[in-house]
């Protein structure tokens, strides 16, 4: 079994190669493929870039190149849903494309011939990264610096499961937010990679899960302190949570 693993971010990426003794790279499709054990388990670890055609040429390169058997998407995304707070954990148990709207000829957000607006994640696989991120908040402290714990009010930090909306662009205003609450009630989160790679694994067969940190509310403050949130909160919760995940699977 090899497992994929797709990091959104430089930060995360980093965070992963330090658990992996033995990685080698190798140059696909203008990426660099990191391939090693973590925990036991053998991944290929890669950064996924930014956008939808981005993350499923990455995740396509996982599955034709290097044969991955399951992909592991794990990043930040903005919380839309009303009881999503920033620090909390959004494991996906389903993606839709929030901007797919190829109507009247397709209901919006159904993606032409493929017969569906919503790609489901693997249910086993999804419970046990949720159950993995419920350990890690319950403990968060042994993860995350006293100052951010404090400064992100991370001690009441949850996990939740739900819908995922994928877009091309950065939500960051409270207006694009109400609307995507109005129009997708059920999303719980919204980022920009999620939704193309559940389509690809759907199309391949390959099981898929996705881990979001939620980084700010997807409103007027989106920025404010992202680049310090990411290094300081998500680039732990991301390699804790896979850590133990894949601890779990031996």
């Amino acid at each position: 079994m090899v497992i994929g693993i797709m990091g959104a971010l430089h930060e995360e990426l980093a965070g992963m190669l330090e658990q992996m003794p033995d990685e080698r790279r190798q140059q696909v499709a203008g990426r660099t493929f990191w391939c090693g054990h973590w925990q036991g388990q053998e991944v290929v670890v890669v950064l996924s870039r930014v956008g939808k055609v981005a993350a499923a040429t990455t995740a396509t390169a996982l599955i034709e190149r290097f044969g991955v058997s399951q992909i592991v998407f794990t990043g930040v995304a903005g919380g839309i849903g009303p009881e999503v707070r920033v620090g909390d954990v959004v494991v996906a148990n389903g993606f839709v494309q929030h901007d797919m709207d190829a109507s009247p000829l397709f209901p919006r957000y159904e993606v032409p011939l493929c017969g569906r607006a919503e790609f489901k994640t693997d249910v086993a696989m999804s419970c046990q990264l949720a159950q993995a991120a419920q350990d890690v908040l319950a403990d968060v402290g042994q993860h995350v610096q006293a100052q951010s714990v404090e400064e992100f009010a991370l001690e009441r930090a949850q996990c939740h499961q739900g819908l995922v909306a994928t877009g091309d662009r950065f939500v960051s205003s409270s207006a694009e937010c109400l609307a995507l609450q109005q129009a997708l009630p059920q999303a719980m989160a919204v980022e920009m990679e999620g939704a193309a790679v559940a389509q690809v694994c759907f199309d391949y067969g390959v099981p898929f899960a996705a881990v979001r940190t939620i980084s700010d509310r997807a409103d007027d403050d989106a920025h404010t302190d992202f680049g310090r949130f990411v290094s300081e909160v998500a680039s732990h919760y991301s390699v804790a949570v896979l850590s133990r995940w894949l601890r779990q699977l031996t």
